[in-house]
């Protein structure tokens, strides 16, 4: 049957679960701290997906699990709809977070605490909310009974917060039937709220940033070769002095600011909505009006270069005959070979530039039935908002659906925020914490777009 009208108890329970899922997902440790070696990974991860595989089951759904290596999970539940011949819509998330230091926190970051009205917790945000919210709306689904108007796939990934390697990435690579018939998909980071004030009545009105497009990113080292040598004798050939010239050259350089089209359909958008006008010039005077997104955006409007991490010597008075910096770039869409030449170009004849992981970026289209659905769902719950397109500074797992199988994937996870609330510096942030009432927001907004998809 069609996807009806929920009854008022039934969206009751799709809420609270939804919060529910959250908390119980946040208080599952599943901590990413990156490596290849499965001795080193925890057994969070596969408790998470133990604890989605059996809130499935108990509405009859048959999940899949498909481990990439022991204890790297990803579940998947596929739905199917009314019309098997349409493409279908991946609803898709992550079950690790990144690693959290408790002492630096104000409440336990795997206790999901609730503190004046948020669920405080590593993964509130980033992105256990998004899980516990898709979580319940597959069982919404399951339990009445009801179709949606094309197939369904709920997917739960694990290792996205190390680029998805053991994840999104591997599942893309050695199980593609998993998506066959897919060829739309959403995910983290976008259908959140800012709030602007409206030009004609000076009134507060939401802006909603539905994330169409991704930076890309390398991940790689940089390796300087020198002559080893005792320390007392003067060497013009040291291994760590190059590395330094060259980590200096690259922190040293100005990227140009470039305003790709999801940056100027936002920019324009919130011109439109206060009256305000942005000066490519001055790019800075416009930026608090993004609010709690400020910093998503403010990375979006150039590549970046950051050196992460340093590696050198062995002992006090020995020169060593190489040194090696980790870096994490990111580039806007169409920019990896130049960014890579950059590199090159930077670190002089005696770095090399290693890269060890490429992430493709993404530019998906802000036009099409599925934007007008998500606006729509959001519209429904928050009559009188706005929905804006915008880049994301960080990825997602849309960028190996996208890469090898060309699905189109956006950034939508429904989240009705406060206009004080500083959302960016939450992701990977201490206090990470999400407002139980966008939790119960977004579940709704889910809802109506399974009904309308």
């Amino acid at each position: 049957m069609p996807i009806a009208d929920p009854t008022a108890d039934e969206l009751v329970q799709l809420q609270d679960e939804a919060v529910e899922f959250t908390r119980d997902l946040i208080r599952i440790d599943t901590s990413n701290f990156g490596g290849d070696d499965p001795a080193s990974w925890g057994p969070g991860e596969a408790e998470a997906a133990d604890y989605v595989v059996a809130k499935l089951r108990e509405v009859g759904l048959a999940p899949e699990v498909h481990e990439s290596a022991p204890g790297r999970p990803s579940v998947f539940a596929r739905l199917p709809g009314r019309d098997r011949e349409r493409g279908g819509l991946i609803l898709h998330g992550h079950l690790d977070v990144v690693p959290a230091r408790a002492e630096d926190w104000s409440a336990d970051p795997f206790g999901a605490e609730i503190r004046d009205g948020m669920i405080y917790g590593r993964g509130a945000v980033d992105m256990k909310d998004m899980v516990g919210m898709i979580l319940a709306l597959a069982r919404h689904l399951a339990r009445t009974g009801q179709t949606p108007p094309r197939d369904l796939l709920f997917a739960f990934f694990a290792d996205e917060e190390n680029r998805g390697i053991w994840g999104s990435e591997w599942i893309v690579e050695h199980r593609p039937h998993l998506f066959d018939g897919m060829t739309e998909a959403i995910s983290e980071v976008g259908g959140y709220s800012i709030t602007l004030p409206e030009q004609d009545t000076g009134e507060q009105v939401r802006a909603y940033l539905l994330q169409t497009a991704e930076k890309g990113l390398v991940w790689g080292r940089l390796r300087a070769a020198g002559r080893a040598g005792h320390g007392s004798v003067p060497n013009h050939e040291n291994a760590i002095v190059r590395l330094s010239r060259a980590i200096a050259a690259i922190d040293e350089h100005v990227f140009p600011t470039e305003f790709i089209a999801s940056v100027r359909a936002l920019f324009d958008g919130v011109t439109e909505i206060t009256g305000i006008g942005w000066d490519e010039d001055d790019v800075d005077a416009f930026l608090p009006l993004m609010g709690g997104a400020r910093q998503f955006v403010s990375g979006t409007l150039s590549d970046s270069t950051n050196l992460t991490m340093l590696s050198a010597g062995y002992k006090g008075n020995v020169i060593p005959q190489t040194a090696e910096a980790t870096f994490d770039a990111r580039f806007l869409p169409g920019h990896q070979e130049q960014l890579l030449t950059l590199l090159d170009e930077l670190t002089g004849e005696h770095v090399e530039v290693i890269v060890d992981d490429v992430g493709n970026s993404v530019d998906s289209p802000r036009e099409g039935a599925l934007v007008d659905v998500m606006t729509r769902s959001i519209q429904a719950e928050d009559p009188g908002s706005r929905v804006l397109p915008y880049c994301l500074s960080g990825g997602t797992d849309n960028k190996p659906l996208s890469r090898e199988l060309g699905i189109i994937g956006y950034g939508f996870a429904p989240l009705r925020l406060p206009a004080d609330l500083d959302f960016a510096p939450l992701f990977h942030g201490v206090d990470e914490r999400v407002p139980i009432e966008a939790v119960r927001f977004g579940a709704r907004v889910l809802l109506r777009l399974a009904r309308d998809c």
